[in-house]
């Protein structure tokens, strides 16, 4: 008889999200040896019956980005050669995504190519939270589910009972406007768009505020990741600058890599608002850093996958 049961494995990029959907699914994780040849290679064994099974797999590719990334393909092998039924490559943080187009001559768009190696790898599934670029889950040929954290950080600030006329949503940039304005539907306020300048891939320059009056309010900056801080300490200054009493920062992903944590520091930010889709080593948790659990979300729509449920539920 076929054993179509639900199992949930983790690699090791970030074991303690994945405990937590495990629990959340009132189960506990498969039993997995991970570990290194001497060389640095990958070895992955199943240390139990996969045969049949309905498989999430969950490995953020988050840094070291390279090593998470290759630890879920040489898995998702081993799955597949294991004969398991279908495999759902469950990725919180997907890597690779920022080069989604040919902006320049010469360039690669690695968000298809990591898209397809996964893909041949043995996904048969993909499921991923505020991907870089919405138009990634095109590059995969098989089904993406894209679900967004936003539920889940709304409800934190909505805990602050900040009055609607004191709100003042703000985009980092003009590619964050929508992602504001989802955050302004369901939070109320007003919102303003920091126009910002891309000088290099590292670094940006903040100039004008678009948008309502900052005046006394209380501004809350939307983004989908932190990575160096560039972007959202510059729309915290001119916040600031504009005469916001308070500016907090909300963003799915906390990469906090290069200059991060020096920039934030020194930033007028009261609290910087993160998933735990990206494990925080001790020398980034700020003392401002709030950090709340995507699993519930993720157990959700795994659950509503493995019973052919809609996910697309989980957004109303």
């Amino acid at each position: 008889m076929k054993n179509n049961n639900i199992k949930v494995f983790s690699g090791r990029a970030n074991l303690a999200l994945a405990e937590k959907i495990a629990f959340h699914l009132n189960d506990t994780l498969g039993k997995i040896t991970l570990t290194d040849f001497p060389d640095g290679e990958n070895y992955v064994r199943i240390d139990e019956d996969v045969r049949g099974r309905d498989i999430f797999l969950v490995q953020p590719t988050c840094p070291p980005v390279n090593e998470n990334l290759m630890e879920l393909l040489v898995m998702l092998d081993c799955f597949k050669r294991a004969s398991a039924a279908r495999i759902t490559a469950v990725i919180p943080y997907y890597g690779y995504a920022r080069q989604d187009r040919k902006d320049v001559g010469r360039v690669p768009i690695t968000a298809k190519m990591v898209a397809d190696i996964i893909t041949v790898a043995g996904a048969n599934r993909v499921l991923a939270l505020d991907l870089h670029a919405a138009q990634v889950q095109g590059f995969f040929n098989v089904p993406v589910d894209h679900l967004h954290a936003s539920p889940v950080i709304c409800d934190y600030v909505r805990s602050f009972n900040i009055p609607p006329d004191e709100l003042v949503i703000l985009s980092p940039d003009e590619g964050s406007i929508k992602k504001a304005l989802m955050s302004q539907k369901k939070l109320g306020g007003g919102i303003a768009i920091v126009d910002k300048r891309r000088s290099s891939a590292t670094e940006t320059n903040q100039a004008n505020l678009i948008g309502c009056s900052m005046d006394g309010k209380v501004a809350v900056i939307f983004d989908d990741m932190i990575s160096t801080a560039g972007t959202v300490v510059g729309a915290a200054h001119v916040a600031k600058l504009n005469g916001a009493r308070e500016v907090y920062v909300c963003a799915t992903h906390g990469v906090f890599c290069g200059p991060a944590v020096e920039r934030l520091n020194g930033a007028p930010i009261k609290e910087i608002i993160v998933t735990d889709t990206i494990p925080l080593p001790p020398d980034k948790q700020l003392p401002n850093v709030k950090i709340l659990s995507a699993a519930p979300l993720l157990a959700d729509a795994i659950r509503r996958i493995h019973l052919n449920e809609s996910v697309s539920k989980l957004f109303e």
